[in-house]
This record gives C-alpha cells, structure tokens and sequence, in this order.
C-alpha cells in the first residue's frame, strides 16, 4: 500500500498534534516538517524525517501528497493557504467564521489556477459543528440552532492576542453561559446576542514596561474576535502563566431545538457535545482524517477549493465501503 506523504507546514501546539495524529494512521506518513524558524532549532519526534525553511516547501512539493497547514488564522493562513495551494494540495483550520467566504474565494482561484486541491476551515468548528448544524437544521427544518462553546482555550483567539504589541504571552477562555444553555434545553429558543451566550477570559503576561491600557483596549476591540462579547484581560507573571494555564482543554455544544407534529407543537431536541483534554491534538486529528479524504479527491482528478459539506464520510475513513456498511451501519 502506498502511504499517503504528509508535509506539516508549522510546527507548534497543532503541528505537533498533527505529527502525533499521523503516526495512528496506518495509511499515512510524515514526509517533510516545515517553519519559519531556523530548522536546526526544531526538534520533531518522528526519527528519519527531516525539517526545512517553509520557503522549500514549492521545491519539495512533489514528493507530498497534502500539507497540512497549522499557523495562525488572523495572519498565517490568509497568506499561506493560498499561497501553497498553488504548487501542494493543501487543507487548513481557518476558524474566522466571518472571514470564510473571503478565504474561500482566494484559495478556490489558487488551486483552480495551478490544478490543485484545496481544503479549508477543517477542525470541530468550523467543521464537525458545522456538519452538525447542517445535519440536524435539515432534519429539523423548523427550530433555532445554537452553538456554545467551552469552557476551553481558543487556539484562534489566543493566537490572536498574543500578536497584540506589549504581549509576551497569553491564553484566552471562551466560557459558556450556564442560564442560556438551559433555557435553549427547556425549549424557550430564546433569541441569543453573541454577548448573552459566552464570555471571553484572557490572561495575559506582557512584556516588561508595556503600556497594559492599551493592550486591554486592543483585545476588548478586536474585530471578530473579542468586540462583540464581555471579555476581561487579567495580567498575570509567567510563573502563575506555567503553573494555571499550561493546558488547552475545550470544548461545546450544538443544539438544534426544532418543533415537528401537527400544528408544531412537539418539541425535539438534538444536541451534540465534545469535552477535550487537548484542543490542538482533536483538531489534529481532524485534519488528519480530512487529510486522507483530500488525497482521495486528488487521486479522482479534482480540483478546486472544499469544505467539510463537500466531504462525504466514506472518504474520510480508513475502512473499505463494504467494512463501513458491515460494522458502522
């Protein structure tokens, strides 16, 4: 059987939670680990593999199958996606929500050009949430669908905070709110602001002599990321950061509550729930299984950009259609 050869391009918490990921995946293999760092300086645990400048990546790109992007979405992968997707197949964890059909547009023109194929905003959510939604608004076609995520660390939202000037380090929680979880479960379907479902808590190590005001206002008025939500920054020293903050577990919930039966008038409720020890490592392996879904779309001549709703199951699995239709049916 051939391997599928996957490159990472990044290698922090979500690339190592890739390289993790692939090592329990039969059909694939790491071929090639890329950054923006000196390549020397990065140790990976896959023995045999080597590391290089993200520059390498077009020179390399015949020898890999897909890359699996893991930078950040506020300024990473905007650039990097469609950039790659000119000479690789490619698939990312864009998780600006707002910013999706912009980034969709720009790497569907990229792959399209060079003939490649493109897959974008792969992770829990976007993603699994999304396929969710999508699933249960079907399903229920009358009904109000509601998303709460947490408690847990964003890696987008930390990742965000921390490239605010003055920040040395920072972590950031996205907290639902209990009482507009229960009410959505009683079946009220209450109309929700972003603001009445969660808070945001970010703990922040700033740089030595930082201007802490300003790095405050800057947070609590990021645009898609914090502007729209009660959201307190509470600056910490970096032991307290290592001691209380050096996991990133997560977490939420989709919930769909619709009315079926004559006249509407029984209520249904789907919900759908994750609890994660470690967010990069989940969505990881996400990316991972969506990785071997990807191949197979290049392998059938596609081209173009995809999303999860483009992704039928049976591509994302290891197993055969007749392994799937005997076991998991």
């Amino acid at each position: 059987m051939n391997k599928i050869r996957i490159g990472i391009a990044g290698y922090g918490n979500l690339g190592r939670g890739v390289e993790l990921a692939i090592r329990q995946n039969e059909d694939m293999e790491l071929a090639a680990v890329f950054t923006r760092r000196p390549p020397e300086t990065v140790r990976i645990r896959t023995e045999g593999v080597k590391v290089y400048g993200m520059e390498e990546i077009p020179s390399m790109a015949d020898g890999l199958d897909v890359v699996i992007l893991c930078g950040g979405s506020a300024t990473d992968l905007p650039v990097q996606t469609p950039e790659l997707a000119r000479c690789c197949n490619v698939i990312d964890s864009f998780d600006t929500h707002a910013r999706i059909p912009e980034h969709f547009a720009a790497v569907d023109a990229a792959c399209r050009e060079s003939g490649h194929v493109g897959l974008i905003s792969v992770g829990w959510d976007p993603g699994l949430f999304s396929l969710n939604r999508a699933y249960a608004e079907a399903i229920l076609p009358v009904g109000k669908t509601y998303t709460f995520w947490g408690k847990g660390v964003s890696q987008g939202h930390s990742d965000a905070i921390r490239r605010v000037e003055g920040v040395k380090r920072g972590i950031q929680y996205t907290v639902p709110v209990e009482a507009a979880m229960e009410r959505v479960r009683r079946g009220d379907q209450p109309d929700l602001t972003a603001r009445q479902k969660h808070t945001r808590e970010c703990y922040i190590v700033p740089e030595e002599g930082a201007d802490l005001q300003k790095i405050t206002d800057t947070i609590v008025n990021m645009p898609n990321y914090f502007d729209e939500y009660d959201t307190t920054v509470t600056f910490i020293s970096e032991e307290e950061f290592d001691a209380v903050h050096n996991k990133m577990p997560h977490g939420g919930f989709v919930m769909r509550s619709g009315m079926t039966g004559e006249g509407e008038t029984t209520h249904q409720m789907v919900e759908y729930s994750l609890r994660l020890d470690s967010n990069p490592e989940f969505t990881a392996s996400v990316l991972v299984a969506y990785a071997r879904a990807l191949n197979r779309l290049k392998e059938r001549g596609e081209t173009g950009c995809k999303t999860v709703f483009d992704i039928a199951p049976v591509d994302l699995s290891p197993l055969s259609p007749e392994e799937l239709r005997a076991h998991l049916l």
